[in-house]
């Protein structure tokens, strides 16, 4: 069982990420971590930074980073991989959620994927 987190808003952003099947807390790196079904979803930088690093589409990364860098930021330990790092502090919940389904849809297998997308359309 992992340590749990003492940063609130990252416990808010994995009640968000709940509402994905198969999603479940766990550690990486020694941090509170996001993972579907043991697949890394998204991880806490820091209890000090409360960054979530997640990950993200290399385009869809791009355009977060322009549309709003004082939210998202990118580290060079991170270019080279589908990842970008959200402050927890200042981004919206609706804008988090999108950004929790789709990581979600990254790690989660093609069936989950399926059944949860069938569920919503019925």
């Amino acid at each position: 069982m992992p340590k749990s987190s003492t940063n609130p808003k990252f416990m808010a952003a994995l009640k968000l990420a709940k509402q994905f099947p198969g999603v479940e807390l766990d550690t990486s790196y020694g941090t509170p971590a996001i993972k579907v079904k043991g697949k890394f979803m998204a991880r806490l930088r820091s209890e000090a930074e409360g960054w979530l690093a997640i990950r993200c589409d290399f385009l869809v990364r791009d355009m977060l980073l322009q549309a709003a860098p004082n939210v998202f930021h990118l580290m060079d330990h991170y270019k080279n991989y589908p990842m970008i790092l959200v402050d927890l502090a200042k981004i919206r919940k609706a804008a988090l959620l999108d950004i929790l389904e789709q990581a979600w849809r990254m790690s989660a297998a093609k069936k989950l994927i399926r059944e949860y997308d069938e569920g919503q359309a019925g």
